[in-house]
């Protein structure tokens, strides 16, 4: 008896009221944006350890949105619960690496980091492909690849 009462009060009608309210209201829980104040420069890894423009070309369209305090956001993300989404993996990736925050790594820890990162381009797991799937700007091709490697071994035995 009781279920039947329940099941009354949310009929397929009604059910999508519910739904299309809820979702209403979440787009006025928006996360906060990773649009970092002015940074200091001098603790970017291109002002630590030069690079070729391209290579920073390539970084910064392949990695910072996720890796730096600067995310340039698609029009999606105004969406909810999208940008909580897009929110979480941002701050996994800054987490990992912030490329604007390098300078602050220990020795040890900064040249990891270019280990690793050459590591995840050789398997091909950085860029996310859920990310290149919507960024296909960030797709590297072997020559960006090549390009990124060399740079990272060129800096791996200077330091």
């Amino acid at each position: 008896m009781l279920q039947s009462k329940i099941a009354q009060g949310f009929s397929p009608g009604k059910l999508k009221w519910w739904l299309l309210g809820i979702f209403v209201v979440i787009q006025f829980f928006r996360p906060s944006k990773n649009q970092g104040s002015q940074q200091d420069a001098t603790k970017d890894v291109a002002a630590i350890y030069p690079m070729p423009d391209s290579v920073q070309h390539i970084l910064q369209l392949a990695c910072y949105d996720c890796h730096s305090n600067h995310t340039r956001y698609p029009w999606y993300a105004e969406i909810q619960p999208i940008g909580w989404l897009l929110n979480k993996h941002i701050q996994g990736g800054k987490k990992e690496l912030n490329f604007q925050e390098y300078g602050e790594y220990s020795f040890k820890r900064q040249r990891n980091k270019l280990k690793r990162m050459k590591e995840q381009i050789i398997s091909k797991k950085m860029p996310l492909p859920s990310y290149t799937l919507l960024h296909p700007e960030a797709r590297l091709t072997h020559v960006q690849q090549q390009a990124v490697i060399t740079w990272i071994d060129s800096t791996l035995t200077k330091i």
